[in-house]
């Protein structure tokens, strides 16, 4: 409240109190008026101070409000500071990372100039190295040209030949120096050629694997569901088993309820059933009703959605290596694959690397990279379709091949991958080493650790079984049997028909990857004593 406003209030209630008083004074007397007087302007002087204090008490709140009102705004100002603050931080985080990536490529791009600069001056230093050869022989021939003139002077004068019969003689024995001179230079260019062509095939290869940066994640291979509790066993067998029956029925797939807590396992030979069925229990799960008739229901829709999705993940493939147009059916295989293990490696993962790392040993060598990044994905192709039809992977590879269409060069690197089929064009020798080098690399494939060690003790308990075999080692990952034998024992002849027999027994009793090298070693050693 404002002073004039106090001030009107205050003047009003004084004008009150006169009146009053005069009222007071005409009826009763003055003196009594004069104590009522009193008391009314006590009274007026006692509602003055309320009215004072209300009034500053209410301007006391407005101006906390006013003050309140103002911390706030300027608390939002701040925070709208902050947000600004804080953006820009992150614009020039984004900046920062932005420039470190343009420098990273600068450098790349640089090295790759340096590369090309460095292949550029072994090229002219190999120009010139020719050009030398290729002058030194011509001085050679000229010089074989003087002296066959000074011989054929010489036989003239001194057999007193003609011309024709001395040219003769002469040219044999020119022919005969010549034959030896090429043979022999000719020997050390093959014998440079080898090397260089060895370093630079190395070179590729390197150059591909450093180029190539892959995360191998090993996928299980076995599915299995979790449930959330253990109720649900007793639903999915359903009464009399009828539901567990529905599900193998509709699927293919053999479930697995063991004692195993709030867990079903999904065996199948088919990785495709195997996955239609792993979705199918997750979405019976969700929904709570399992029956017969809604299994059923299920499983279609997922059979439906899953051949889109195989569709989609070929597509995508081809579409990443950027391999062309390709089948429809051929995608379709791809896609497949993604479903489909080789010693815990996944099939589209490895034949994208055997791909990627085909295409770029063919460009390193001029070659068409396309092509070879279209034979490297396909070359396993076959591994979609070995768990439904008859025949190796291979045969049944090369055959859809042909059937939609593809390259005689991609069907030979897929014949040709594991030696089945000699390969016609280097695109399959390429193929043949990507896949090789795909499926070398620590961490691409794997064994149980179980099964591994197993066949690690089964290789050495061979070994030590046999008499004058003292110690026996498996090791770069059991491809090796090395065993020490007792020299006084086993002899040098003997030695041959032990790592024979131990061989024989390996192929017979066990089961293996690839091939097992078997080494003896028998050292002899000669000691005396000096006094």
């Amino acid at each position: 409240m404002s002073p004039e406003m106090i001030n009107f209030f205050v003047g009003l209630v004084g004008l009150i109190i006169g009146i009053v008083v005069m009222l007071i004074a005409n009826s009763v007397g003055i003196s009594k008026s004069k104590t009522v007087a009193k008391q009314i302007v006590k009274d007026a002087e006692s509602k003055a101070d309320s009215v004072l204090k209300e009034a500053t008490l209410e301007a006391k709140e407005k101006a906390y409000e006013v003050q309140l009102t103002a911390e706030k705004e300027a608390q939002r100002k701040q925070e709208q500071l902050i947000q600004r603050e804080n953006k820009l931080l992150r614009k020039e985080d984004a900046l920062r990372f932005k420039e470190n990536e343009v420098q990273s490529n600068q450098k790349k791009w640089e090295d790759k100039n340096r590369s090309i600069d460095d292949k550029m001056a072994n090229l002219h230093k190999m120009e010139e190295s020719l050009q030398k050869q290729r002058q030194s022989l011509q001085m050679k021939q000229e010089t074989l040209e003087q002296k066959l003139q000074e011989q054929t002077s010489l036989l003239e004068k001194m057999a007193q030949m003609s011309q024709a019969d001395a040219k003769a003689e002469l040219m044999a024995k020119v022919e005969s120096q010549s034959e030896k001179e090429i043979g022999a230079y000719l020997r050390d260019r093959m014998e440079e050629a080898e090397d260089n062509a060895q370093a630079q095939a190395r070179n590729i290869i390197a150059q591909a694997i450093h180029r190539y940066s892959q995360e191998e994640v090993i996928e299980r291979t076995v599915s299995t569901v979790t449930l959330p509790n253990e109720e649900m066993k007793g639903r999915i067998i359903g009464r009399e088993g009828r539901n567990i029956r529905a599900i193998e029925q509709a699927t293919g797939v053999d479930l697995i309820i063991d004692d195993t807590p709030d867990v079903i396992t999904l065996s199948c030979y088919n990785p495709i059933r195997r996955e239609v069925a792993r979705q199918a229990m997750e979405i019976l799960l969700k929904d709570g009703r399992i029956q017969p008739g809604r299994i059923e229901e299920v499983v279609e829709k997922v059979q439906s959605e899953m051949e889109n999705s195989i569709f989609k993940i070929g597509n995508e493939a081809v579409y990443r290596l950027g391999v062309g147009k390709m089948n429809r059916e051929l995608i379709k295989l791809v896609g497949r694959m993604r479903y489909r293990y080789s010693y815990g490696q996944n099939g589209l993962q490895h034949s994208e690397e055997v791909a990627r790392f085909a295409g770029m040993m063919a460009a390193e060598l001029g070659l068409n990279q396309v092509l070879a990044k279209r034979a490297g994905l396909l070359h396993d192709i076959g591994k979609a379709l070995d768990f439904e039809q008859e025949g190796s992977h291979v045969e049944l590879g090369a055959k859809v091949a042909r059937k939609y269409g593809e390259h005689e060069i991609v069907v030979n690197a897929i014949e040709s991958h594991h030696g089945d089929v000699a390969p016609t064009d280097i695109i399959s020798v390429l193929v043949a080493a990507a896949d090789t080098i795909s499926a070398a690399r620590p961490g691409a494939r794997y064994e149980s650790v179980e099964g591994y060690i197993t066949r690690l003790e089964n290789l050495e308990k061979i070994a030590t079984s046999y008499k004058g075999v003292e110690k026996a080692y498996a090791i770069q990952a059991g491809r090796e049997l090395r065993i020490m034998v007792q020299p006084e024992v086993v002899d040098d002849v003997t030695m041959v028909k032990v790592a024979h027999d131990i061989k024989d027994q390996i192929e017979k009793e066990l089961t293996y990857p690839g091939q097992i090298k078997v080494t003896l070693i028998r050292e002899v050693r000669a000691q005396e004593l000096a006094k």
